[in-house]
């Protein structure tokens, strides 16, 4: 596992176009510290900081690649952007599809809790205008 760079971002964003974890562009790595495991050159998972408040980190992009599942890697990667987060005495906070049930387990078994339910909605502008 290491810190990803702004090289690595063509990778990142094929690993985020193979799992849909959420919003993900090629400039989000500038909003945090993003961290990756490789299984040889391919980046196989990934998990970074994204949204930041006073005193709260959100942990953003937490993926891992169908082919690595069930290595324990996403729990690994985020638990060091936890740990990061925490030595800044801040709180790390994520959030997740209630319909998610593996990133549920991963994120329950690292202590997270689920505080509310809120609701999204993705608005587009249509392609004729």
């Amino acid at each position: 596992m290491r810190r990803l760079t702004v090289d690595d971002v063509p990778q990142m964003l094929a690993l985020v176009a193979a799992t849909e974890p959420g919003p993900f562009r090629p400039r989000t790595i500038e909003m945090g510290r993003y961290y990756g495991h490789f299984d040889g050159a391919r980046l196989v998972a990934m998990a970074g900081e994204r949204l930041h408040l006073d005193g709260f980190t959100e942990i953003s992009a937490v993926c891992t690649h169908p082919d690595a599942r069930g290595r324990g890697l996403a729990s690994g990667i985020t638990g060091v952007v936890a740990e990061g987060i925490f030595e800044r005495d801040e709180q790390p906070f994520l959030h997740v599809a209630e319909n998610n049930a593996g990133a549920l387990r991963v994120y329950e078994g690292l202590g997270f809790v689920r505080r509310r339910v809120v609701e999204f909605a993705l608005i587009q502008a249509s392609s004729g205008h």
